[in-house]
């Protein structure tokens, strides 16, 4: 089996300290996202195309951009990485709010956001993890992350719905532009020393740690399965806001249904994170998705009411990002440590198409129809083909770390 780490270069509170602290900012700022369509788009007259698609190029840039972030952070520091992408996030809001064009949002929102996600999310972070936390407690640690970042959808949630109530929508995105920069100074605490060579580990290059990802089977299953949540929850995170006020809810039941997922997501992505130690993962990512296509079929078939809301943000919460522990911990446990983030970024840019499809075709076919429903229905259905594309997968390391003594 892959050897445990003789000597972690960082202490586990350090890294889950400061790790958790980053993806708390980052991916909590983003999750509010979908708060912003409606008054940019009525402010600015464009079509709910125009910023669905923004944001659908952003999901793709963060996607084409992670396994080079991850490549640098491998290799360079993720410290470093992470500082850039601070600079990139604040950068990025700060024209978002200026943007007068679909161009310009595209650029902003789409752009320099996407690049920024890439440098400030999952597969920096969890590279540092993978390489600093022992194998047997490292699905814990990593769930002890994604619940954080969960925890960080939470909270601004209401911040930004206050901010954009208080200030106005430009206003708030220049303030969360310059929340982004708080985490360059967290960056600081992931500082590794120069990598010392694990004990049992063999030497392999970026090239043939990448011919041996892309020839895996499993590789590719769980790759494929990761397209699926990337659609179904940026889907649900842009366009629920939307979608409610569209069926005559009032725009605080939007706000509390994007905070109750983040919320019910700390635990869902906790639990996920704890059981990976003690179950299949494939079989905890099985389940996950067909969950999310029972919870989607039995809100769209029942009558839509703030309650009903609610109970289907809090169970789809459990869902969220439980998916994320158990995917990165299984690309670990197969592939080790030395190219976690690269190798990590490679599936997450599977994911990230599959959030450009979510998000774009959810603007496209809204504007086209009226209606959301064939989006509805397209997630149910994408839902079961990755729980049968995750029981495909393997689990079992390579043959060059099955071999290495334990």
């Amino acid at each position: 089996m892959n050897s445990p780490l003789l000597r972690p270069q960082l202490s586990m509170s350090q890294v889950l300290l400061c790790g958790a602290a980053i993806v708390t900012l980052s991916m909590g700022i983003r999750h509010g996202f979908g708060l912003f369509l409606q008054p940019m788009t009525m402010e600015r007259g464009w079509s709910r195309e125009t910023f669905a698609f923004a944001l659908a190029v952003q999901n793709l840039v963060w996607g084409l951009a992670g396994p080079v972030a991850g490549m640098w952070a491998d290799r360079f520091g993720a410290w470093r990485v992470l500082i850039g992408g601070a600079l990139l996030y604040a950068g990025g809001l700060v024209t978002m709010a200026l943007a007068s064009s679909g161009a310009g949002l595209t650029g902003s929102a789409g752009v320099l956001l996407g690049m920024a996600q890439s440098g400030t999310t999952y597969a920096v972070i969890y590279g540092v993890i993978a390489r600093n936390v022992a194998p047997n407690r490292r699905s814990w640690a990593m769930g002890i992350t994604a619940a954080a970042g969960s925890f960080g959808q939470f909270l601004m949630v209401p911040v930004e719905n206050g901010l954009i109530g208080s200030l106005g929508w430009q206003t708030a995105l220049i303030v969360l532009g310059c929340t982004a920069l708080a985490i360059a100074p967290l960056a600081l605490g992931l500082r590794e020393p120069a990598h010392a060579p694990h004990a049992t580990a063999a030497s392999q290059s970026v090239r043939a740690a990448l011919h041996e990802a892309l020839a895996n089977r499993s590789f590719r299953w769980l790759t494929a399965g990761y397209f699926v949540c990337g659609f179904q929850v940026v889907f649900i995170g842009v366009h629920m806001p939307s979608y409610l006020k569209d069926h005559g809810l009032s725009p605080d039941v939007a706000s509390a249904s994007l905070a109750l997922i983040g919320l019910f997501n700390v635990f869902g992505t906790y639990i996920a994170g704890v059981l990976g130690e003690r179950l299949a993962k494939r079989h905890i990512l099985a389940a996950i998705y067909l969950l999310r296509s029972v919870a989607i079929t039995l809100f769209v078939l029942a009558p839509l009411s703030p309650l009903g809301v609610y109970i289907f943000s809090a169970v789809i919460g459990l869902l969220w990002l439980s998916t994320v522990p158990p995917t990165n911990a299984i690309v670990a446990q197969v592939f080790g440590v030395q190219y976690m983030s690269m190798l990590g970024g490679i599936v997450f840019l599977s994911h990230q198409v599959g959030s450009f499809a979510g998000v774009w075709l959810g603007g496209r076919l809204y504007d086209a129809s009226g209606s959301y429903d064939i989006v509805w229905w397209l997630a149910v259905l994408l839902g079961v083909l990755a729980a049968l594309a995750n029981l495909r997968v393997s689990e079992a390391p390579m043959a060059r770390l099955a071999a290495q003594p334990a």
